[in-house]
């Protein structure tokens, strides 16, 4: 990978041995073909016919002219107009209810409640919400905004009646609301499917995988497990929507390092859209992923993304969230260095009306923003969230994946370390192996296409 350009390539042996020592040869004033090649054979000893290693630099110094190699860092300078750009939300997570009807054993949310009192979003508070957000969104037309909870279904009269509201506001302001439901799925019904067929963009459907995991980190509050009847109400959301616009989202944990099972698991219920990521908790949970872990997780990641290169080739291909990155496009560059945009463009709104920086930082008062009537009035944290990008965060700064994880999520870094500008490191070594893994994928993908 060429961090810098974003420029994957698939090499030989003789390529790989002679990318670095190119690039400290030209960092030392070495220019053309003939000075590199003599620099290669006398002060390397590379195992290379002098025929072999004539082509293999012939393509290096090709790939060098064409911006594919060595590319210069040119985002550095970039963000500090990024930092001075108006801020426009964009993006609203709404607490539609702080309650919930699992007892999750890993919710940072507590069963819902946030650190705080159990609620439900009136319709009051919602609109106001939505008002904010189109006052806020600038000339931005595509708004976005997901139901969340605790679980959202125990609040639904009240999400379809937002939804319509947000309709009559799309033609008078210019606006186009794209709407996004997580559930648990324990009170979907073919009512609601219809509805969410109808208005919401995407839909999030949590399960665990394997049904002795998931009822073992996923239970109701009696302790029942919850697999047996969310499992053919997922299928069915699935298939109602082409196997398109929805996830399956999971959390592995200490207790199922072979996560890949439970994403097989999945699979073979036959859904085409899935995601299973990793628990971020304390030293103090039983369930917290820790550095011993990493090994067998990492392998974990290998055997899950062989195995999907021969379902691709058998025809059972399916599309694991962390393995997709866009390698001929991705995203723009703003997005590149700051990710998600928490505390500037995304927001989240508590069921009374609170403006948080983000889901995970609700209900800690450090970070309390604001609220949907007189708006961000903590404009020094607005301010300090906009500084967040990868280049304020030193382990950040020389990491390969820095420009697809975007300098990771804040709220982790903040818990972890007390400072949202760091980086939490299990996270980090997981994202790069993922990436690594992605790529593998592409590689795969293209070696069979030609």
């Amino acid at each position: 990978m060429d961090v810098n350009s974003g420029s994957i390539h698939v090499v030989d042996d003789v390529v790989y041995d002679i990318i670095p020592l190119v690039e400290k040869l030209a960092g030392e004033g070495v220019e053309d073909i003939d000075a590199f090649k003599a620099a290669l054979q006398s002060r390397t000893g590379l195992p290379y016919s002098e025929e072999i290693l004539t082509e293999a630099l012939e393509e290096v110094l090709e790939l060098k002219a064409a911006g594919q190699l060595y590319a210069p860092d040119i985002y550095e300078n970039y963000v500090y107009d990024f930092k001075k750009r108006q801020t426009v939300v964009k993006a609203l997570c709404l607490h539609i209810a702080h309650d919930c009807n699992l007892a999750c054993k890993y919710c940072f949310a507590e069963e819902g409640e946030y650190h705080g009192r159990r609620a439900l979003m009136s319709l009051e508070v919602g609109k106001k919400a939505l008002d904010f957000l189109v006052a806020n969104s600038g000339s931005r037309v595509n708004l976005e905004v997901d139901f969340f909870g605790g679980e959202p279904l125990m609040n639904w009269q009240v999400v379809k009646e937002l939804v319509e509201y947000g309709r009559s506001l799309e033609a008078p302001n210019n606006k186009k609301f794209r709407f996004t439901l997580t559930t648990n799925g324990v009170l979907l019904n073919d009512e609601i499917l219809e509805f969410a067929n109808r208005e919401m963009a995407n839909i999030v459907l949590s399960i665990d995988g394997r049904k002795e995991i998931h009822d073992k980190m996923r239970p109701f509050r009696g302790g029942q497990g919850s697999y047996d009847l969310i499992v053919p109400k997922f299928q069915k959301v699935a298939e109602s929507r082409g196997q398109e616009r929805y996830y399956v989202r999971g959390t592995f944990t200490h207790n199922n390092p072979d996560f890949s099972r439970d994403v097989l698991h999945l699979a073979d219920l036959g859904f085409k859209q899935i995601s299973v990521e990793p628990v971020v908790a304390g030293p103090e949970d039983d369930y917290a992923i820790t550095e011993e872990d990493l090994p067998v997780l990492m392998e974990e990641y290998d055997r899950l993304a062989m195995e999907m290169v021969k379902r691709r080739k058998e025809g059972k291909g399916f599309h694991f969230f962390h393995f997709m990155i866009d390698l001929e496009g991705g995203p723009c560059v703003a997005k590149r260095l700051s990710g998600c945009g928490s505390g500037t463009e995304y927001l989240a709104v508590t069921p009374w009306g609170d403006l948080y920086p983000c889901h995970q930082f609700v209900g800690n008062e450090k970070f309390l923003m604001g609220n949907v009537e007189e708006g961000v009035l903590r404009t020094d944290i607005r301010d300090e969230f906009k500084c967040c990008n990868v280049y304020a965060k030193e382990k950040c700064r020389k990491c390969f994946a820095k420009f697809y994880c975007s300098g990771g999520c804040a709220a982790n870094a903040y818990n972890f370390h007390g400072n949202i500008n760091d980086a939490y490191d299990i996270g980090c070594e997981l994202e790069r192996k993922r990436v690594e893994c992605a790529i593998m994928l592409k590689a795969a993908e293209a070696d069979t296409e030609l």
